[in-house]
């Protein structure tokens, strides 16, 4: 069976990650590599329900057990209908966060047990984890100044979570230093492109010659 390989984009808000992931999906399809783009939660009727209650529904007090189980169960649906589907045909999955960010923002951030939370949100996703994951970093506070518009649920949460989400990043990025590369988001939008193809056409390279796989 012919295996894919998966790219996932992760970082605090206002870091860039659905314009990068866009510009990187366009840009892998120039070099002649079939890619599927989704995000997560949304690329599912699932997904899209749940992130209209996640992210919108700011009303809504959701302790982040439940916050954590809603995006794990959008995630196992992405997973299913569309990232090992795609990966199976060979594909190139490239996804705007993913199970990094239920632990960033719902462990490091609100408080729930770190192991736990990342034995569990790992399992029920059935093993299907990122050759390379790209974390666009950059401080709180200048990420919140470059967006615009109404903030979200999460975007709502104040800067000391936000703090402890982009920490909990790093942290996940130190862990995990043969899959995550960190890249500086403060940097002119170019560069920043430039920097993420260059670090997954290498990693893509070094997949293929090394027989690591995209579905685990």
């Amino acid at each position: 069976m012919r295996r894919g390989f998966f790219v996932t984009l992760e970082g605090p808000e206002g870091s860039g990650k659905t314009t990068q992931a866009r510009r990187l999906v366009a840009a892998l399809r120039r070099g002649g590599h079939r890619v599927v783009a989704v995000r997560d939660p949304g690329s599912t009727k699932l997904g899209r329900a749940l992130r209209e209650v996640l992210l919108h529904q700011g009303r809504l007090r959701l302790s982040p057990i439940t916050e954590a189980l809603l995006f794990i169960a959008g995630r196992i649906q992405l997973v299913q209908e569309q990232i090992r589907p795609a990966l199976e045909s060979g594909a190139i999955v490239v996804c705007d966060r993913f199970h990094d960010s239920t632990v960033a923002y719902q462990s490091a951030a609100g408080g729930l047990h770190r192991e736990w939370l990342d034995r569990f949100g790992r399992q029920a996703i059935g093993g299907v984890l990122p050759n390379v994951t790209i974390l666009l970093d950059l401080p709180v506070e200048t990420g919140f100044a470059r967006r615009e518009g109404a903030r979200d649920r999460m975007e709502s949460k104040g800067e000391a979570f936000h703090q402890r989400v982009r920490q909990g990043f790093l942290e996940i990025a130190k862990r995990d230093r043969w899959r995550v590369a960190v890249v500086d988001a403060t940097k002119p939008a170019a560069d920043v492109q430039r920097q993420i193809l260059e670090i997954v056409q290498w990693n893509l390279n070094h997949s293929k010659k090394a027989g690591r796989l995209g579905v685990r």
